[in-house]
């Protein structure tokens, strides 16, 4: 042990490894930590543990504080809005003092049962007549420190259960059948797998094995009732980039096994009627082309009332923000092909790599800019960041998912109103969801009643068609980005940003005349609809500071029902906090979308700030409400998440943007989103703390590197720091699938110099004499030892080199978790407690 101020630091101990490629040397030394079972790392880790509890000794209370608010605002004991599957209604309970969920059912009344039964929240898991106990986690995960289910499956008939468990968090999942009828389980046992589905009869299970990097590669065939050792391998994906699944088409018709890269997918599938056959693609793979296929119905839509079977594919061969097409199948035997059939909606090619080969010059084009396209419905035309991201249909109805101004969309109509359209060829009438405004808030706008009053009537005119004059966007209080926010720098008052008296009015709100911003902010989707027959339509929204809400309504009528608001308890409303999401300009010039939440009565100026971000793998960081944050927001922090490419929030183009040779896209937008809150007045960088995981981590350590003024603290959680290093080593769990994402630096020079001048491991201060130690913000980091993922050994590296340096950095390691991080509610909300306080701690909030 060595001194660092007047703190003891384990500092490791260095043993030089060199790392050669293309020329250029890299001398690690800490390499050695990677042998997870020697003495040294385990002591290593062991002392690292014993720093970080001692740091936050002082700060113990404050977790007890939190812990208990977050307690306080949960109803502990309640249960989910139970759901129809087959012949019964599933639904979830939990219960005050258990760390998990109980998965229950009841009998439906009949065929025609499609209002979901009045079950008594309060009550014991199979406490009411008929409720059946299906599974049942509290007892299942006794006598284990970590648990997670794995999958589950149910026959048709409801009397056989497939589920799996993890029990020690390296995501390696043990499945089992079980007799629900008599709680009594097959001797089979499918050890260390990746998934697993039922045939609808319960007489095959098809599952999914890894392969020692921990790719789910190949695809195993067993008979229920015979030994697993004679299981039959049907499919095995030999290209090392490609994942493998296997699943049951929504239609029940059809064994489907799914494969794919993070550019390529390929649909293979199986009649369900021949479970021995030949798995057969739907499309041949391309290279770089993503496609999926559904298979559904229009009934009594063709000549002389007959069906007209289709196949609804989702594809980007053709458009890179992709497309939906349905394909008439009567008559039409495979092969199919990718483009064939009616387009639906397709999306925007604006700014994306391949755009030009949609409409010429469209790559050139602002990501931003507004997209019409003659054949997309009527509330596509003219969105900004148009991606399409699927389609659905049901017996009564077809739902549509698609993103648009940086938020995630839903639109319904009718089923018959989509055959009329898809056999005339013309554009589908959908209308677009649009949850209820509280009332008396803040974010009801004056138009949204008319609105919602002349949809209803139209709704009932024409069948859900939307009204033209009430223009694509009339619902949605989103508008164009702002040309006067991002030119407000050199006057003074912001760099990158918009001054803090634009930003703000008396009472610390944004000003509402402000132009545009985004006033209602939510994430909406279709949900709780496994059913092809169901009636209604299930859809849930949240926001940052409206807890969700489950709805469903009726396409026909357009008549919604609230099923469920989850409850918050205590003294929390929401009209108490405020929610906006803004635009900055980053450095290159490209508008970046910022959302901010706070306490309505605190004034956003000069503002502790917590502010996080993720910014990899296409993945949007969409709204949603969090009981936890409340605690942040009711202690004065403003919460910021910049919008950053490398996400999916504006569409393809937003992820390519910020991915391989773009990547620096990624922590430079974070940074420019940080400094335009910063330098508008709005937050004080003495005490912003940053907040990422996983590639969110990386994202951490590369700000931290870049701007360490910006930044008093940074939490980094299971952080993917020591990348270069990972992804240099095909032998390593998922390195040779992340080439696609990042770049090949084995075989590429020019990717291996770009990851070398951001990865943060190699860039982190090394030296105490380093200028950037003066400034460096604390760090604490998170990890597991049983994360496959993002292995261990890249954040104890990486604060092993920070230490080293004399940066104040410590880290909670969890020895029996994987990427996830701990299970059980309750222990992660202690978990998140911990991690909490120590970022208000930073902050210089200790009540």
């Amino acid at each position: 042990m060595t001194k660092s101020g007047n703190r003891d630091v384990p500092m490791a101990k260095q043993v030089p490894f060199r790392r050669e490629h293309h020329g250029d040397t890299f001398v690690d030394p800490y390499e050695w930590m990677r042998d997870k079972q020697s003495q040294d790392v385990r002591d290593y880790v062991a002392a690292q543990n014993r720093l970080c509890e001692e740091r936050n000794k002082p700060l113990a209370s404050l977790r007890d504080t939190l812990f208990e608010e977050f307690k306080s605002h949960v109803q502990e004991t309640d249960m989910s809005v139970p759901t129809r599957m087959d012949d019964y209604w599933y639904f979830t309970r939990t219960q005050q003092g258990k760390q998990y969920a109980v998965q229950c059912r009841m009998p439906i009344d009949g065929p025609d049962d499609w209002d979901p039964p009045q079950v008594d929240a309060s009550g014991e898991p199979g406490g009411m007549p008929g409720e059946q106990i299906v599974f049942d986690a509290n007892r299942e995960s006794e006598g284990h420190d970590f648990f997670r289910i794995g999958g589950m499956d149910i026959s048709k008939d409801g009397r056989w259960m497939l589920y799996g468990v993890d029990v020690e968090g390296d995501e390696r999942y043990d499945f089992r059948i079980r007799d629900l009828a008599t709680g009594e389980e097959l001797p089979e046992v499918f050890e260390g797998i990746s998934g697993a589905c039922f045939t609808p009869d319960a007489h095959w299970v098809f599952y999914t094995v890894l392969d020692d990097a921990w790719r789910p590669c190949a695809v195993f065939r067993h008979r229920v009732g015979t030994p697993v050792e004679s299981d039959v391998e049907v499919f095995r994906e030999h290209d090392e980039r490609f994942w493998a699944g296997v699943g049951m088409s929504f239609d029940e018709r059809s064994i489907v096994i799914g494969t794919g890269s993070k550019t390529s997918t390929e649909v293979l599938m199986l009649p369900v009627d021949d479970p021995e056959g030949e798995f057969q693609a739907f499309i041949p793979r391309e290279d770089d082309v993503e496609y999926d296929v559904s298979f559904a119905c229009f009934e009594g839509a063709g000549e002389n009332g007959s069906d007209i079977p289709v196949a609804v594919v989702y594809h980007n061969a053709l458009n890179p923000n992709f497309e939906i097409d349905v394909i008439d199948m009567h008559g039409h035997e495979p092969p199919y092909r990718l483009g064939e059939g009616v387009c639906v909606a397709a999306g925007s090619p604006y700014g994306c790599e391949q755009g030009d080969e949609v409409e010429p010059g469209a790559s050139a084009k602002p990501i931003g800019a507004a997209y019409s396209n003659p054949g997309n419905p009527a509330i596509l035309q003219g969105a900004h960041g148009l991606g399409i991201e699927g389609i659905a249909i049901h017996r009564n109805f077809v739902t549509m998912s698609y993103r648009a101004e940086s938020l995630p969309h839903l639109a319904v109509m009718t089923k018959r109103d989509a055959a009329e359209d898809f056999l005339a060829r013309r554009p589908w009438r959908f209308t677009e969801l649009v949850p209820p405004a509280l009332e008396d808030d803040w974010d009801v706008d004056e138009s949204v009643d008319e609105v919602n009053e002349e949809r209803a009537a139209v709704w009932h005119a024409v069948g859900g068609m939307e009204d033209d004059t009430a223009g694509p966007h009339a619902v949605r209080d989103a508008s164009e980005t702002i040309d006067d926010f991002v030119r407000a720098q050199g006057n003074g008052s912001a760099v990158h940003g918009a001054s803090r008296k634009a930003m703000t009015s008396s009472d610390g709100a944004t000003a509402d005349a402000m132009s545009g911003e985004t006033r209602r902010l939510y994430s909406i989707g279709a949900g709780g609809n496994p059913s092809y027959d169901t009636p209604r339509m299930r859809y849930s929204f949240s926001s940052y500071t409206r807890p969700g809400e489950l709805h469903d309504v009726d396409p026909a009528t357009g008549e919604d029902r609230l099923l469920k608001r989850a409850t918050v308890l205590g003294d929390f409303n929401p009209r108490d906090y405020m929610e906006r999401r803004v635009w900055i300009m980053a450095r290159d010039g490209e508008r970046i979308p910022v959302s901010l939440v706070w306490r309505r009565d605190v004034p956003t100026c000069d503002s502790a700030m917590f502010v996080t971000g993720y910014g990899a793998y296409e993945i949007s960081s969409d709204p949603g409400f969090s009981v936890a944050r409340i605690s942040l927001l009711d202690r004065g922090v403003l919460y910021a998440v910049p919008h950053i490419r490398g996400g999916g929030e504006m569409g393809r183009a937003w992820y390519e943007q910020g991915r391989r040779l773009n990547k620096r896209h990624t922590f430079e937008d974070f940074v420019d989103a940080t400094a335009a809150l910063q330098d508008a007045g709005l937050a004080n960088p003495s005490r912003t703390v940053a907040d990422g995981g996983s590639a969110g981590g990386l994202l951490m350590g590369a700000v931290a590197n870049l701007a360490p003024e910006r930044f008093a603290g940074i939490e980094a959680d299971v952080p993917f720091v020591d990348a270069l290093t990972s992804i240099l080593d095909p032998s390593l769990p998922l390195t040779v699938t992340e080439w696609d994402e990042w770049g090949d630096p084995l075989h590429d020079a020019e990717v291996y110099r770009y990851m070398k001048s951001y990865t943060p491991y190699e860039n982190a201060p090394e030296l105490a004499d380093d200028p950037r130690v003066e400034v460096f913000p604390r760090i604490f980091i998170t990890t597991s030892m049983n994360d496959t993922r993002v292995l261990y050994v890249e954040p104890l590296k990486w604060l092993a080199r920070l230490q080293g340096a004399g940066v104040d950095a410590i880290a909670k390691i969890e020895v029996e978790a994987g990427h996830g991080g701990i299970s059980g509610r309750y222990k992660q909300w202690m978990e998140l407690a911990y991690e909490n306080a120590w970022c208000l701690g930073v902050m210089g909030i200790a009540h």
